[in-house]
């Protein structure tokens, strides 16, 4: 039912760019407290070794995925159904939206455990991974790919809440789960005081206890009816057409993330073929790539209750303004990072390792990495900003002519025996390509609106 008489919402009245600020940097905050764990968790990882900074090299890519699929696509699904319901004035469609949202994410993590559980050793071999290497994998992944179901509920929660437009108290939750997990991830992994040490597993059971704390949190609030929202599981029947109201974006968002991981998997092989010393120094400026992710991720989020909240009440050119407007912020602030890493690399590298052969491969990676940083975080943000709109064919698109680029050019530069160099110049290209296809796709597809 639409709400008679109700206040203006501010998400679609106010102006664009203060209101994408405003919600944006809640969001920027909890991401950069991810970039904190980033580098605790690279630092804690640095100190056990060289052959565990190597086998974060081929998890990494898997571990990144659980969060990209729960909150990034699946999670932006959630929002999306959420945001356009009450962008049409339909609060309780959006209720019932919440609740099977929950099903979804309980569903997804315990598949997500069941399918990573069985493949993920085999993958790691696949990728090169053998001897030490491997063992140090297969420790971390085990313990993190059981505990999915956490990380799932958690994204799924805090997707909700963002939904009705409220980006403070997931991002507070986020804030909290991340500090706590960079004090597990020590105790556990490297043994602080009584406890033992666990290594790499320690870590990852550190991320696994602060999920399943912040996940009951999120649920307590979401119970308590503080928000715009209460999660009610009474009076509310199962209903098919709701699932597809959140599947028909997060579903085909999800094939976006299964191909950017696909695309590092192939590049973090490529790589393996030079030895474990280039994997690792690749491995720590990957990290940052993924940190960088993250950013992106926090403007991107905030639009997706202003694209789909207008795009509910009609107003696709207003949608589309938020779209571009989000893109041009990533664009600016990893512009300056990518900039300063390209020039400055040991600002990064030199946190994690002090090894000079291992830094010659991380400082290669950044000098062509850093200046394609701004066009990987457009098309990330312009990815979210579809999912709002429920367009998400373009930046699958993108995804797609990412991958097979990656895919037939690092295949040919592995069998003629390629240096370094040129891989780490081929996962920069990408990133342009991929930006760039996004942007196109946003031109091209009007989300129904005229020129």
């Amino acid at each position: 039912m639409v709400t008679q008489g109700a206040a203006p919402n501010p998400l679609l009245t106010q102006p664009i760019l203060r209101t994408l600020l405003r919600l944006a940097a809640p969001n920027v905050m909890a991401t950069s407290m991810a970039v904190l764990v980033g580098l605790a968790e690279t630092f804690y990882i640095g100190l056990l070794g060289v052959a565990p900074l190597a086998a974060m090299g081929l998890v990494f890519p898997f571990a990144m995925l659980t969060g990209m699929l729960s909150a990034g696509a699946m999670g932006g699904g959630v929002s999306s159904a959420l945001a356009r319901a009450f962008g049409a004035g339909d609060e309780a469609r959006a209720q019932a939206v919440a609740l099977h949202a929950l099903l979804i994410g309980a569903l997804g993590g315990a598949l997500y455990s069941l399918i990573f559980l069985a493949a993920g050793p085999r993958l790691f071999v696949l990728l090169g991974g053998q001897g030490e290497v491997l063992n140090q994998a297969l420790g971390y992944s085990t313990v993190l790919f059981s505990g999915a179901i956490a990380v799932w509920l958690f994204n799924t929660l805090a997707s909700i809440l963002r939904g009705t437009g409220n980006m403070r108290v997931p991002s507070v939750a986020l804030i909290g789960v991340c500090a706590l997990q960079i004090a597990l991830g020590g105790a556990l992994g490297l043994g602080w005081g009584p406890l033992p040490r666990l290594g790499m597993p320690g870590v990852a059971l550190g991320q696994i206890g602060a999920m399943a704390i912040g996940s009951l949190a999120l649920f307590v609030y979401l119970r308590s009816g503080q928000g715009r929202l209460r999660l009610v599981f009474r009076a509310t029947p199962i209903r098919r057409r709701l699932f597809g109201d959140i599947l028909r974006v997060g579903a085909i968002a999800c094939l976006s993330p299964l191909q950017s991981v696909a695309t590092m998997l192939l590049m973090a092989g490529f790589v393996a073929h030079l030895g474990v010393l280039p994997l690792a120094g690749y491995a720590i400026g990957q990290r940052l790539e993924f940190l960088m992710s993250t950013v992106a991720f926090g403007i991107g989020l905030a639009s997706v209750p202003m694209v789909g909240m207008s795009i509910g009440a009609g107003d696709v050119a207003r949608a589309r303004r938020v779209a571009w407007t989000a893109g041009g912020l990533t664009m600016a602030a990893l512009g300056v990072v990518g900039g300063v890493v390209a020039l400055f690399p040991d600002l990064w590298a030199t946190i994690f390792t002090s090894d000079e052969r291992v830094l010659k491969y991380s400082r290669l990676f950044l000098h062509w990495a850093g200046p394609a940083f701004p066009f990987f975080g457009l098309g990330l943000t312009l990815y979210f900003a579809a999912q709002g709109a429920g367009r998400m064919l373009g930046p699958v698109a993108a995804a797609t002519l990412r991958l097979l680029l990656v895919a037939a050019a690092g295949t040919w530069l592995v069998a003629n025996e390629a240096p370094a160099w040129q891989l780490f110049a081929l996962s920069a290209a990408a990133m342009v390509v991929y930006g760039a296809s996004c942007a196109a796709a946003l031109h091209l597809d009007r989300w129904g609106g005229g020129r």
